[in-house]
């Protein structure tokens, strides 16, 4: 069996990670640079070519395709949602103290009602409070969701699906279905446990049923096998 990665902060683990560390660095920064050359194109001088909140996303883009918050739907949607948050609330809110707050915390409002819940959202909101790109005028204001942001998001997606097409994964992420249960946890145990816990967590439920599924068929292979002989006294 394969060791777990290690560069990984510690109690987070990933199992057998395809692709490499370094592949998925070079991943990033085909996705940002792919993304800042394309967009500069069409972007407004008044408007960068380039936000930051998008480093973000690549790093789950790239490194953790499988989370739901990397989905091509959180990535463009939660940006580009929250950028729009973030315009109007700068718009009503003059002060960038309280209206950086409000934008924060309106956005993960909205992407949480819209299933578009992405950490980098937080960030698009609160950087076009902080940009107020309204201050080029309201044209500027209402396409900065559009490009760059929105742009920027679709091309990291982009390059993401063709980044892990060429390196065996898969992207968007498509859960692979469970082998045969025979005993013990069923779906409806998963989910019964699910709504017990006052936790979200980060998995799919059918990645989560597939790993129990398969954790319990190794424990019952390893109960099965018979007792190693104890090492003969010195």
């Amino acid at each position: 069996m394969k060791k777990h990665v290690s560069f990984l902060p510690s109690g987070m683990t990933l199992i057998r990670p395809k692709p490499s560390p370094v592949l998925i660095g070079l991943g990033g920064v085909c996705g940002i640079l792919i993304s800042m050359l394309v967009t500069g194109c069409v972007t407004p001088a008044s408007l960068p070519a380039l936000v930051a909140p998008i480093g973000a996303s690549s790093v789950l883009v790239f490194a953790l395709p499988a989370s739901p918050l990397a989905s091509p739907r959180a990535v463009i949607g939660g940006n580009m949602i929250s950028a729009m948050v973030g315009v109007l609330v700068s718009l009503v809110v003059s002060n960038p103290m309280p209206a950086a707050g409000l934008a924060v915390g309106l956005a993960i409002l909205v992407m949480s009602l819209t299933r578009t819940l992405h950490p980098p959202g937080g960030a698009a909101a609160l950087t076009s409070v902080l940009m107020h790109p309204s201050s080029a005028g309201l044209g500027a204001a209402f396409l900065f969701p559009i490009v760059p942001v929105g742009l920027n998001s679709v091309l990291l997606v982009g390059v993401g699906v063709a980044f892990h097409h060429l390196t065996g994964h898969t992207y968007p992420h498509q859960a692979l279905a469970a082998p045969p249960q025979k005993t013990g946890v069923q779906r409806e145990d998963i989910l019964a446990a699910l709504s017990k816990t006052d936790e979200t967590f980060d998995i799919e439920v059918d990645d989560l049923e597939r790993l129990l599924v398969l954790a319990e068929s190794h424990a019952h292979q390893r109960q099965a096998q018979p007792p190693r002989p104890a090492a003969a006294a010195q």
